[in-house]
């Protein structure tokens, strides 16, 4: 693991046995406890495959990375039919001479079938190495696999008025070979495409009043060509009877300066399966409160869904579409940055910018009122795993994304 963007796939080296052991693979030697190297069916693996840990296993690397870390991002899934874990990640850096051992970001709660990225932010200079600690769900199994490692100091460019200027949630990179945490930049929005569930994991944009205008809403839902060769495309018609709206991630409504920008929040990599009252009610409301901050102000949005199984006005938890192709999510969350028309923003959000952040059930019996949906940006990420706000300082993050939103719905 020498370079930027190094990766440890663990499609090598041989464990079969829980005990403790140390196993050379392609990056270097590792040690798992309570933890063997598994390519069974019910693994949750993108290669031949995975780490699989039970009890309070770890894994931990025997080495350490000489380039430093900026950010570190690693899949994981529930093992068969097993019930939920959570786990940590944990770093020590050479340069302390010691042996201590620093948690690194939130703890990580994984509780489906389907591989997810968790992305940790780092920002460790020097030689440094890294463990994860399996920390409840007993004998139910975990599944890990492709830990991705980014050197101190290669990191996303952030300009203003940037969709990703706040951070990219899950680390995501425009690398095939991580399809479900995939990364596509759209002149109008970034997105954190997941092959395997056919939707985004998130989308992240900046709005402010360029972005209005008078194109009207070009309704062109279609499949996105641009994803690689061999993927599947979500088709237009992939939703239909399911009883479930093709909800936008990036709105219709933020978009409408021109024709083409407007078509482009109607490509399928922009949708996610949401119910009716869902997408037409408090999310609908909140997208529509989000344009009111215009023109004297501008705000950064991301937003995204989570979990498996949600109810459309079909009725019945509905858990995939398209034969299995598409997920249908349990939750869908947002979280908005809002501060004056200005230069240099990250610059400029501090301890009191407002923040608001929402996570509603995907169901069609939900509170329409997006108040009450309100929570914290901490608890949105110890939901996903992901690193949102990561651009911004230290202490900063620490206080914004602790709060809930207290101020007017309307």
């Amino acid at each position: 693991m020498s370079s930027a963007n190094a990766q440890e796939s663990f499609d090598t080296g041989t464990k079969p046995a829980y005990p403790t052991g140390t196993v050379s693979l392609s990056s270097g030697d590792w040690v798992l406890t309570d933890g063997v190297l598994a390519s069974a069916e019910a693994d949750r693996k993108n290669g031949a495959q995975a780490v699989r840990l039970q009890q309070k296993g770890t894994l931990t690397m025997a080495f350490f990375v000489p380039n430093g870390a900026n950010t570190v991002t690693v899949q994981h899934a529930i093992y068969g039919t097993d019930a939920s874990s959570s786990w940590e990640l944990w770093a020590q850096s050479e340069a302390c001479n010691c042996n201590k051992w620093t948690k690194v970001g939130n703890t990580v709660f994984t509780t489906t079938a389907t591989l997810q990225t968790a992305a940790f932010t780092v920002n460790i200079p020097g030689k440094v190495k890294f463990e994860i600690r399996k920390t409840s769900g007993g004998a139910a199994r975990l599944n890990l696999d492709d830990f991705a490692v980014t050197d101190y100091g290669v990191a996303q460019p952030s300009v203003d008025n940037d969709h990703l200027a706040l951070g990219n949630p899950s680390g995501a990179t425009p690398d095939p070979s991580y399809p479900n945490n995939y990364l596509l930049l759209k002149p109008q929005f970034a997105v954190g495409y997941n092959r395997d569930q056919g939707k985004p994991n998130w989308v992240s944009w900046h709005l402010d009043i360029s972005d209005r205008g008078s194109s009207n809403r070009q309704d062109d839902f279609r499949n996105d060509t641009s994803l690689p060769q061999g993927w599947y495309q979500v088709q237009d018609n992939s939703y239909a009877g399911s009883g479930f709206d093709r909800g936008h991630n990036c709105p219709s409504a933020d978009r409408t300066s021109s024709d083409e920008n407007n078509s482009a929040t109607f490509l399928m990599t922009n949708m996610m399966p949401q119910a009716p009252q869902n997408n037409q009610g408090p999310w609908a409301t909140l997208e529509g409160y989000a344009r009111t901050f215009l023109p004297n102000n501008e705000v950064y949005i991301i937003c995204g869904s989570y979990g498996v199984g949600g109810t459309g006005s079909n009725g019945g938890l509905t858990m995939t579409l398209d034969q299995g192709r598409l997920t249908v999510p349990s939750r869908t969350w947002k979280v908005l940055v809002v501060l004056p028309v200005g230069d240099n923003d990250v610059a400029r959000i501090t301890a009191t910018t407002r923040v608001i952040a929402v996570d509603m059930p995907n169901i069609n019996t939900l509170n329409q009122d997006w108040g009450t949906h309100r929570t914290t940006v901490n608890a949105i990420e110890a939901a996903t795993g992901y690193d949102l706000l990561s651009k911004l300082p230290i202490e900063v993050q620490t206080v914004i994304e602790s709060k809930v939103d207290a101020g007017p719905v309307l």
